[in-house]
């Protein structure tokens, strides 16, 4: 295991370094993440049915987000408390949970198969490769993580003992999840917009 800054528990781990394919996958996340979303506020037909449907589903995704980014310490630590413990990328679980409630909220079935194939098409390759520089940076502790805990489904129970660390409300804030919870407000807000004020129903 690669190790740098010395601290009393032993030798720290450098966080992973980011490869020139994950950085292509990353640019890639943007200009499609405004394509789907261009997408999603021309052809939403959204009704209070629908908005009652996917609101679960997007509630769900952002708890489990947020109590993700209460427990991650990005480049500094393997992450394996907390929603860690049950699967080892909740982030992107709870995205996905959000994103399939906003298609279900679109009132567009359609957009809920074109969301999750691109979730798959892009995400999945992310994992994957995200999960080898990590193994580069945390050796063997990540290799006993990686067999005890599910890549993206969560188990019913922790896989991995608790480490002592609990949810921190400052980690929180520097991972700055709170901006999801604004983007969800924003969202919600223009698809009561478009119920109430049919004439924005393009």
């Amino acid at each position: 295991m690669k190790c740098s800054t010395p601290s009393p528990e032993g030798c720290r781990p450098r966080g992973p370094p980011v490869s020139n394919k994950s950085r292509l996958l990353q640019k890639l996340r943007v200009p499609i993440g405004f394509v789907c979303a261009a997408l999603f506020f021309l052809l939403s037909r959204p009704t209070w049915l629908w908005l009652a449907a996917g609101a679960p589903l997007i509630l769900a995704g952002l708890a489990m987000r947020g109590w993700a980014a209460g427990h991650i310490r990005k480049g500094q630590a393997l992450a394996t408390s907390g929603p860690y413990a049950r699967t080892r990328n909740p982030l992107y679980f709870g995205s996905f949970l959000m994103g399939l409630g906003f298609a279900l909220q679109s009132g567009w079935w359609p957009l809920v198969l074109v969301f999750g194939i691109l979730f798959i098409l892009i995400y999945w390759p992310v994992m994957r490769q995200e999960e080898r520089e990590i193994a580069d940076a945390y050796g063997s502790p990540f290799e006993e993580y990686r067999r005890r805990v599910p890549l993206f489904r969560p188990a019913c129970s922790a896989r991995m003992n608790s480490t002592g660390q609990r949810f921190s409300a400052a980690q929180y804030r520097r991972n700055r999840e709170y901006q999801a919870t604004i983007g969800v407000i924003l969202v919600e807000v223009i698809l009561v917009l478009k119920i109430l004020c049919p004439v924005l129903m393009i």
